[in-house]
């Protein structure tokens, strides 16, 4: 589904408002501010000259965000008390990777090695690290959150989401468009230390920045349970 600018309009249909509960997605103002200063310290040395960095070997980024961490604990409402980090990325979105990214849905996990499981593949490499596709109704119990290290207006390239869109489990290429007109935009703005929390299969896209600046962001996918088969989450 093309991204059109018009989308800016509909942030005043839902407003900032969401519940996670209704809606798949919830932000957590100021969450992260406590923190904000070592997960800055901890990003430094990463490279920032693509959009998206997968992370692996971050220490000081795994004792934030393990269940008994400062990120962590915050998370267990949502994702359960078991719930650890499995997967991170960090986007930077600024003049130079200033991107834009069409509706989809995530749809691909982080593993260590490869096992031939039955409902998992296509398997994939990136960033040096595998991937693959499993059984839609894993992803469908993982959420996913996002803390924003700057400020993110509706004119700096922030994440669009389609509220209750991961109610439809697995959404066809050809019937996103319907589902996001079904389901609405809602406009993720955030200010630096918050944190959006939201259902691991949302429809999710997101615009280039009219107005690039800096915009980082780190990701990170959260599960509650071991995978099948010998497989083993990467974990980060």
């Amino acid at each position: 589904m093309p991204i059109s600018p018009s989308l800016h309009e509909t942030d005043s249909v839902s407003g900032d408002a969401m519940c996670f509960a209704a809606d798949g997605a919830e932000r957590l103002d100021g969450a992260a501010r406590p923190v904000l200063a070592e997960i800055e310290r901890a990003i430094v040395p990463l490279a920032r000259d693509r959009p998206g960095l997968r992370l692996w070997g971050v220490s000081e980024l795994n004792t934030l965000l393990d269940p008994v961490g400062a990120i962590g604990t915050l998370i267990a409402p949502f994702a359960g008390a078991a719930a650890r980090p499995v997967r991170a990325i960090l986007f930077d979105k600024n003049p130079a990777t200033n991107w834009s990214l069409a509706w989809h849905q995530d749809r691909t996990i982080c593993v260590r090695e490869r096992r031939d499981v039955p409902g998992f593949g296509p398997w994939t490499v990136k960033s040096g690290l595998l991937h693959v596709a499993p059984p839609f109704d894993l992803l469908e119990r993982m959420v996913t959150i996002r803390i924003h290290l700057d400020d993110v207006s509706a004119e700096n390239g922030p994440l669009l989401i389609a509220p209750g869109s991961h109610r439809f489990g697995l959404v066809r290429e050809e019937a996103i468009d319907a589902v996001v007109a079904r389901c609405g935009v809602h406009v993720c703005t955030a200010r630096a230390a918050d944190i959006w929390v939201y259902a691991t299969p949302i429809l999710h896209a997101s615009e280039a920045a009219l107005n690039p600046g800096t915009r980082r962001v780190l990701q990170v996918d959260y599960a509650g349970f071991e995978l099948p088969a010998g497989l083993l989450w990467s974990g980060i």
